[in-house]
């Protein structure tokens, strides 16, 4: 187990929005373990201003997806998916919109969207507190507080940067390449937590690294289950409705 050094100097911090900018700026420019002990060794590295930034980026990122939707119905594109068999029931959707449902599905979003910033910060809280707590079971000294600010502070600037690129996406071939740039920005990501996760906690490559996927592998092997129980029990359900559904040629 490789500990940091906690003597070394601290990074100065200016105070307010100027300092938050300096503070994601550092985050994602500069990746190392050490950045994560220098941000999180500041005065005002504490799980508010954390959870702060994560609702400012909830909510303009739903923000974001109200306008992509607009866009989406101004260019008549849909996100329904054609079923074999029941086209006849999705004839009543328009392939386009007119300006006042667009204008009411900017409205909606507009309304929305603090209530997903708030769900943002609950899904992140709930995060770190896993995340940590394996961190601790590894060996880890970090604390939630410094976890949580060292995250926000990756998760704030790629938020942004993901949610303007999605505007991009409706483009044909420019989606394509927006996707790929999208894929690399959340491998980065990645990277930029494991980082965190060993720099805050003082331990090694292997407990940092287990610490952040085993999670995503339980939340990912819950959501499987969940989907193929459902499936399993819908499935005489779905069969019956499309077996009523065969029409005498």
């Amino acid at each position: 187990m490789d500990q940091m050094p906690s003597n070394m100097p601290v990074m100065e911090s200016k105070p307010g929005p100027a300092g938050w900018v300096q503070a994601w700026v550092m985050a994602i420019t500069k990746p190392n373990e050490r950045t994560f002990i220098d941000l999180t060794e500041q005065p005002n590295a504490n799980s508010k201003t954390a959870f702060l930034w994560v609702f400012i980026a909830g909510t303009i990122s739903a923000l974001f997806q109200a306008v992509l939707r607009a866009i989406y119905s101004a260019m008549g594109i849909t996100s329904q998916l054609s079923i074999p068999g029941m086209e006849q029931f999705s004839q009543f959707q328009p392939a386009g919109g007119d300006a006042g449902s667009i204008g009411a599905s900017l409205l909606t979003g507009l309304c929305v969207s603090p209530v997903a910033g708030l769900f943002a910060v609950l899904f992140f809280a709930i995060l770190i507190a896993i995340v940590q707590w394996i961190a601790k079971l590894f060996g880890g000294v970090g604390t939630f507080e410094k976890l949580a600010y060292a995250f926000a502070a990756i998760s704030f600037p790629f938020t942004l940067i993901s949610s303007v690129l999605a505007l991009f996406t409706a483009i044909p071939f420019v989606g394509f390449c927006v996707n790929l740039i999208s894929f690399g920005l959340v491998i980065y990501a990645l990277v930029l937590e494991v980082m965190a996760v060993k720099g805050v906690n003082r331990f090694g490559w292997g407990p940092a690294v287990g610490s952040l996927l085993i999670p995503i592998f339980v939340l990912f092997l819950v959501c499987f289950c969940v989907v193929f129980a459902g499936m399993a029990l819908m499935g005489p359900i779905i069969g019956e409705v499309f077996s009523g559904m065969q029409f005498a040629p």
